[in-house]
């Protein structure tokens, strides 16, 4: 009964929203361009929230995988996409990073796209192997001090969130630890197990079944509140390194210059897919928390995170390509 419900308010959002148009929006599959590959967090993600706001719509979504560094390739893409409502990006942080990672985009990250909501935040954790003398966070930060640039982090590749979020915690815990990049996360949770590195930081869904299986610990979780499929590992900031927190993210934006009405529709079909009971259990499963935002207030955290990680880009010494 409740579905029936929720599909006749998106009938009714169709053509409220674009009235005085000669065809009523939407009227046929709206493109969502994902610039990661399929199977990953981001991927499913955007798949499981489209899926449900397909169905409040009244049209299906088909996801375009169009991965590239920095999601450069679709993101140029859905920037150069006519603004009707019809080509829309999963936009995340490393939209905001890649103000920074490259000389040039080809398209401008706040002029160029209209956002629509947050879907959710993924939060990292700090591991180690199950078999390391290290048992807290504030242990590891303690031989860090003691000994100055022995403390070996992995993490996948320069400029990624993990790699950023790593680099940011030496500078707030105020250590000299080397952070040594990997191709990918299984790289890195390989040199964990191995020993090749003294902690890891990883995306924590991925992780979560190693640490099931007790082949690898986590000393704390990056976010600003406790995972709760971990309730007792502390946050970062409870493990001593005060005003540290870090979560990835990801958004739906569309083309600047999509008219509000199709903004408010796609905003609202966003939230409600996020309240719905099967969605949030499919992102918990994931790691994911979902959250739902106004457009407003993702404008706001994207200028934000643009501006918090060029600090952390520049004290990284990362050199733009």
């Amino acid at each position: 009964m409740r579905r029936r419900g929720l599909l006749a308010a998106g009938a009714a959002w169709n053509v409220a929203t674009w009235a005085g148009a000669q065809t009523p929006w939407p009227s046929h599959p709206i493109t969502l361009i994902v610039p990661f590959a399929p199977g990953g967090i981001a991927d499913i993600t955007a798949r499981t929230v489209t899926q449900a706001m397909g169905g409040l719509l009244g049209q299906p979504f088909v996801v375009d995988n169009r991965p590239s560094a920095g999601s450069v390739v679709g993101s140029a893409a859905v920037a150069k996409a006519a603004p009707d409502g019809y080509t829309l990006l999963l936009m995340s942080n490393a939209n905001a990073v890649s103000t920074q990672l490259f000389k040039k985009l080809p398209f401008d990250v706040v002029k160029d796209f209209a956002p629509i909501s947050t879907l959710g935040y993924f939060d990292l954790g700090i591991f180690v192997a199950n078999a390391s003398p290290l048992r807290t966070l504030q242990e590891l930060i303690v031989q860090a001090r003691a000994k100055p640039g022995r403390l070996t982090i992995g993490c996948i590749t320069v400029g990624s969130t993990q790699h950023l979020a790593a680099e940011l915690f030496k500078t707030q815990a105020g250590i000299d630890v080397l952070v040594v990049p990997y191709k990918g996360a299984p790289a890195v949770l390989a040199a964990l197990r191995a020993g090749e590195v003294d902690a890891a930081f990883e995306i924590l869904g991925p992780l979560l079944p190693q640490v099931a299986a007790q082949a690898v610990r986590a000393l704390a979780v990056t976010s600003s509140q406790r995972y709760a499929a971990l309730p007792g590992v502390p946050t970062v900031i409870e493990a001593g390194v005060p005003g540290y927190a870090v979560a990835s993210w990801n958004a739906l934006a569309a083309p600047r210059g999509t008219p509000g009405g199709v903004i408010e529709a796609l905003n609202r079909a966003a939230a409600q897919a996020l309240g719905l009971p099967a969605v949030r259990q499919r992102l918990l499963e994931l790691g994911v928390r979902a959250q739902a935002s106004s457009p407003a207030q993702l404008e706001t955290l994207l200028a934000s995170e643009i501006q918090r990680w060029s600090g952390v880009v520049r004290a990284a010494k990362i050199q733009p390509e």
